[in-house]
């Protein structure tokens, strides 16, 4: 059984992607981070850099004792190297997969959550960090576009870990949405994997786990998730 400290972010999203694709049994352990859970000795244990999400393995590959993994990149990387699913044992394929999922990591990921902070939540428009943001979520759609040609998944034609964290990135925000005209095949991968019933079922938890999502934070709510009521 796996224990899925959880709260529905895009972030959040790629781990109940994985585990209702692969059929694992888990447990969601709510991580209200408007609340500041986020912040509790019990979690900061596991997962040092009070992020979610993080995962609580108390049946490991290795028999012994229950196996914490926090981090969304290395939680999937950990998963699908556990239930050998959605990572090709084929060289050359799966470090395609790796390239891509560093390239979320690193570059779509924290460059979205950047473009979503200064056009939504930050409490005074800034111009040059809009634009920044901006051009650079779109360059980084324009990578993706471009390598998704003749592709039917990220990493060829099976679908993987490389996708699951990439697609809960995609049109995240509503209040500042990205036009995605100019990217016909992110539209196209995008949909195929809306439509697998597993992504139904994982984006159903999120309602089951915040029933008020969508709303707009409070200011209290801001001050926790942004740094700026903590130390």
């Amino acid at each position: 059984m796996i224990d899925l400290y959880y709260w529905p972010t895009p972030n959040g999203h790629k781990i109940t992607l994985f585990l209702e694709e692969a059929g694992l049994d888990y447990t969601l352990r709510p991580v209200n981070i408007g609340k500041g859970d986020q912040f509790k000795p019990e979690f900061l244990a596991f997962s040092p850099n009070n992020k979610m999400p993080a995962i609580v393995d108390h049946a490991p590959a290795d028999g012994g004792e229950p196996q914490t993994v926090f981090e969304s990149g290395a939680i999937l990387l950990y998963l699908a190297e556990k239930s050998g699913q959605f990572l090709s044992a084929e060289p050359r394929t799966r470090i395609q997969a790796l390239e891509w999922l560093f390239w979320q990591m690193a570059g779509l990921g924290p460059m979205t959550g950047q473009y979503g902070h200064f056009n939504v939540y930050a409490p005074e428009k800034i111009p040059y960090a809009i634009e920044r943001y901006t051009n650079e979520a779109n360059r980084l759609l324009q990578v993706l576009d471009t390598h998704l040609k003749g592709r039917d998944f990220i990493a060829g034609e099976a679908y993987s870990i490389a996708d699951m964290a990439t697609y809960p990135w995609i049109g995240v925000y509503d209040k500042a949405p990205i036009d995605m005209t100019p990217y016909p095949e992110i539209q196209r991968w995008h949909a195929a994997i809306k439509a697998r019933p597993a992504t139904e079922r994982a984006y159903a938890r999120a309602k089951e786990i915040n029933p008020d999502l969508g709303k707009a934070m409070s200011e209290e709510e801001k001050k926790l998730l942004f740094g700026q009521g903590r130390r």
